[in-house]
């Protein structure tokens, strides 16, 4: 019989993965959500994040390396984001093709880039010391690196959601969503709105990059290792779903986890792909369907 302790704890492990596959693929989401645009290069502003962790936990050691570095990776990422936006993909908005390939020659530049600039072993980053203990909830340990991951996805989902739903600029975000040519006759900026959700999609993404930064060592392909569960999670979620994708993150990562209890982690992943095909095959639309003019057109 199977020990219930064991079982909780992958639980709790298949939650704190859901936590980094919801970091990972929102920004995903908003983008393909609003755009309609495959930014094959998300993967690499993940990994510039981690990156961005690196440098700035030897600048600022201490308890307040780790808050110091998301909010640096996150205005980075989100730089990085609107300057991708606005010299190569708005250019490319309507040949979709074009842009996958685009974004994936910039995926090849950018772990070129930080393979001459890092080297190709990858740094690491030290985590502070508040951070290396565990919590114990009776037999169940949970690692307190873990806890802190699973309350940041919370953090940055909630404030999200908050800010596409009460504040005026989301308010345009999903006027356009729905409804583009309407939104651009009533004056609203569609261009800006497009750099704005790109910029976000890359900061929240650069976030990502700082949390894998605290589970292993940076490396030029890290984001690599992510960006396709990214993906399942953004298809499953149902395209620009931010309830849909997290919804998603959390069925993907409990499967994933609770599939390595009787498979390796290799074979748990070819599972987890299957497990896909069989939700979609089903289900076409995703968890959650999102209905819009642009999508009916």
């Amino acid at each position: 019989m199977m020990d219930p302790v064991f079982l909780v704890g992958q639980v709790f492990n298949g939650l704190s993965v859901a936590s980094i596959y919801v970091l990972a693929a929102l920004g995903l989401a908003l983008s393909f959500g609003l755009m309609r645009v495959i930014n094959m290069a998300h993967g690499e502003i993940v990994m510039a994040g981690g990156y961005v962790a690196f440098l700035v936990m030897r600048l600022l050691p201490g308890p307040l390396g780790v808050p110091a570095a998301m909010l640096a990776a996150f205005l980075t990422a989100g730089v990085i984001g609107a300057l991708l936006e606005s010299t190569l993909i708005r250019p490319l908005t309507d040949r979709p093709l074009d842009t996958l390939l685009a974004t994936w020659g910039v995926s090849l530049i950018v772990q070129q880039a930080a393979r001459d600039l890092f080297g190709a072993t990858g740094v690491s980053v030290t985590a502070p010391a508040w951070m290396g203990g565990a919590v114990a909830l009776g037999p169940l340990s949970m690692p307190v690196t873990r806890l802190f991951i699973l309350g940041a996805a919370t953090f940055v989902l909630g404030g999200l959601t908050l800010f596409l739903s009460k504040t005026r600029v989301g308010l345009l975000v999903r006027a356009v969503n729905q409804d583009r040519p309407t939104a651009s006759a009533m004056g609203v900026s569609v261009r800006g709105v497009d750099m704005l959700v790109f910029a976000l999609g890359s900061a929240v993404a650069g976030v990502a990059g700082v949390v894998l930064a605290l589970l292993g060592p940076v490396t030029p392909s890290v984001g690599q290792s992510y960006v396709v569960p990214a993906f399942l999670v953004v298809i499953m979620g149902g395209l620009g779903s931010i309830r849909g994708t997290t919804i998603a993150a959390v069925m993907i990562g409990l499967f994933s986890a609770l599939a390595q209890i009787f498979v390796d982690v290799s074979f748990a992943q070819v599972l987890m792909l299957v497990f896909v095909i069989i939700f979609l095959q089903f289900r076409p639309q995703g968890v959650v369907a999102i209905r819009s003019r642009a999508l009916d057109a």
